[in-house]
């Protein structure tokens, strides 16, 4: 059975810290900043929390979701009682706490890592490796990961609420006013810088399969690219100030120039690469292996498709993926034990058919139905489209027995790449093939997707490197992938190509915001189906919000003015 790893309740180790000024005897029974970080498995544990952090109970807190929701690619959809999704999705408030878990889990995640980062340095893990080398690149490499990792749960703070409090430091005051936005990827940025000149430059194949979701030094790389576009076009485009370089914290900048380096460095030496067929990183490709002798979905079989697995160079079902670079892992959790359902991709559960239980996909709550607008705009020689979007009512999809009108916002189009995928499992009953692959006993629709949620890859390291550097070579690799012809460099060829090469991989909501095109990408009045009924959809985003999120109302409150909330909400 997959294991999921990270998943270590640790995030009250240091909830006695604060006891010092009436204990000053050594505290025997609990884990503190000064009896932990001793050895390698006390840092994989401190690791494994840090890690945590990125799950979040609330499902709208959950950044691929939310992502998914507010872009213009993607509409609320779900059932009338789903509410909350036709919220966010026209850029109203569900309820005054709606991201507070990210908040929250940002921040258990930045302390957690500032933990880590404040007593790797002192810490003497010779006597537990071989050599000294050895016990040196697991210091780099814990130290540098922790790095990453506070820059990732910054960058995803910034993200959505802009300039956020930084507290980098783990007895920082929390009671802080927020950081300016330049302040806050300053931060994010020389942590990132850090960690790349930090970790080892080991190449992703040489890497065991037991460190495969770990961050490493091509992750930060990449990062610092995604990062970089980012800052820079949400300043130039959206603020309206002009920017060209990522400030560093303490003075100084990275350049495009440096940005590129990294991201070639990345490109020439970490080993990764794209997978063949860009069809086979979703596990839709493996469902007529899964399946046996029974062809469930036709137009795999007929296009060859085989998955290369989410487990790396050596995964437990697929050929090898050298693409996937830095995922959140999934496994299977009881929908009814406390937060149990938030190690299952929630994703694929919501994005998946309503009311429709199929063969090979299966049933879901039909949130984030796809814009038909992005469907007939793309071109059928394109094979990421039928790829990346499930159409209804077609036999070689194994949809020719769907029944609409069982939802909201009904295009007949769906997120394909994070889907329910289930067949017969011999005795005459549909289960999902992920539950039948590890072989997870009484398992319901809930508990179908332990496919991994992938945060970068591979093919977005090209993209970015081609728009950094306004030079063709990396688009046109990743448009040879598809078999189409190579185009010359302009902006509006790298929308296109970001558009259809990462479509529903939460990366589009972000692209509309640093290119500026927000303000103009909800003008479209397009007919759906609203369970049975022809309805108009349109979405009214407020150019005033600038692309943020409300700071939780809780957060707020409990700091009392500290905090000033964002425009327009």
């Amino acid at each position: 059975m997959k294991k999921l790893r990270y998943i270590i309740a640790i995030s009250a180790i240091f909830a006695v810290s604060g006891c010092s000024d009436v204990l000053d005897t050594e505290n025997l029974s609990e884990k503190s900043l000064d009896n932990f970080y001793k050895t390698p498995t006390d840092i994989d544990e401190a690791m494994a929390g840090v890690y945590n952090a990125i799950y979040t109970a609330n499902v709208h807190s959950e950044e691929q979701v939310a992502a998914n929701l507010m872009d213009n690619m993607m509409f609320g959809g779900g059932g009338p009682d789903d509410k909350s999704a036709k919220w966010v999705d026209n850029f109203e408030d569900p309820a005054e706490d709606t991201y507070r878990d990210m908040w929250k889990q940002s921040y258990n995640g930045i302390s957690r890592a500032n933990a880590i980062i404040e007593k790797v340095p002192d810490a003497d893990f010779s006597k537990h490796f071989n050599t000294p080398q050895e016990a040196d690149e697991f210091k780099k490499q814990a130290l540098g990961e922790a790095l990453f990792m506070r820059a990732f749960f910054y960058f995803r703070l910034a993200k959505f609420f802009g300039g956020v409090p930084l507290i980098i430091k783990y007895d920082d005051d929390r009671l802080v006013a927020r950081s300016s936005y330049t302040e806050t990827f300053a931060q994010i940025a020389s942590d990132l810088k850090l960690a790349i000149e930090t970790m080892p430059s080991t190449p992703f194949p040489s890497i065991p399969t037991s460190r495969y979701g770990h961050a490493n030094k091509w992750v930060a790389e990449a990062y610092m690219g995604r990062v970089f576009l980012f800052y820079t076009g949400y300043m130039s485009n959206m603020e309206k100030q002009a920017t060209t370089d990522l400030p560093l914290a303490g003075g100084g900048s990275v350049t495009g120039t440096q940005v590129a380096s990294y991201l070639d460095d990345c490109i020439n030496n970490s080993g990764h690469k794209l997978v063949s067929d860009f069809r086979n990183l979703w596990p839709y490709s493996y469902i007529n292996k899964s399946a046996g002798k029974n062809t469930v979905l036709p137009w795999a079989a007929a296009e060859g498709l085989a998955w290369v697995g989410q487990d790396g160079i050596a995964p437990t079902f697929g050929t090898g993926n050298l693409e996937t670079m830095f995922v959140q892992r999934f496994s299977f959790g009881d929908w009814n034990w406390t937060n149990g359902n938030i190690y299952t991709n929630r994703l694929a559960l919501f994005n998946s058919l309503r009311g429709n239980s199929l063969v090979p996909f299966g049933e879901g709550w039909g949130w984030c139905t796809v814009n038909p607008k992005l469907y007939s705009g793309w071109d059928d020689t394109d094979p990421r489209k039928r790829g990346s979007i499930l159409e209804v009512g077609r036999a070689d999809q194994g949809t020719a027995g769907y029944a609409k009108d069982k939802g909201d916002h009904e295009t007949g189009y769906f997120n394909k790449k994070y889907t329910s995928l289930q067949h017969d499992d011999g005795t005459g009953t549909n289960k999902g093939m992920f539950v039948q692959m590890y072989a997870w006993p009484n398992a319901d629709m809930q508990l179908m997707h332990a496919q991994d949620f992938i945060f970068m890859r591979f093919a977005d390291v090209l993209l970015m490197h081609s728009e950094i550097t306004k030079t063709p070579d990396g688009m046109n690799v990743v448009r040879a992938r598809a078999k189409l012809p190579a185009e010359p460099y302009s902006l509006e060829n790298i929308k296109a190509e970001r558009l259809h090469e990462l479509a529903f991989e939460g990366l589009h909501w972000f692209d509309l915001i640093r290119w500026g095109d927000v303000d103009t990408a909800f003008n479209d009045v397009i007919q759906v189906r609203n369970s049975g009924v022809d309805a108009s959809y349109s979405v009214k985003y407020r150019t005033e919000t600038k692309g943020l999120v409300p700071i939780p109302e809780t957060e707020m409150r409990l700091l009392n003015g500290v905090y000033n909330q964002n425009p327009g909400w």
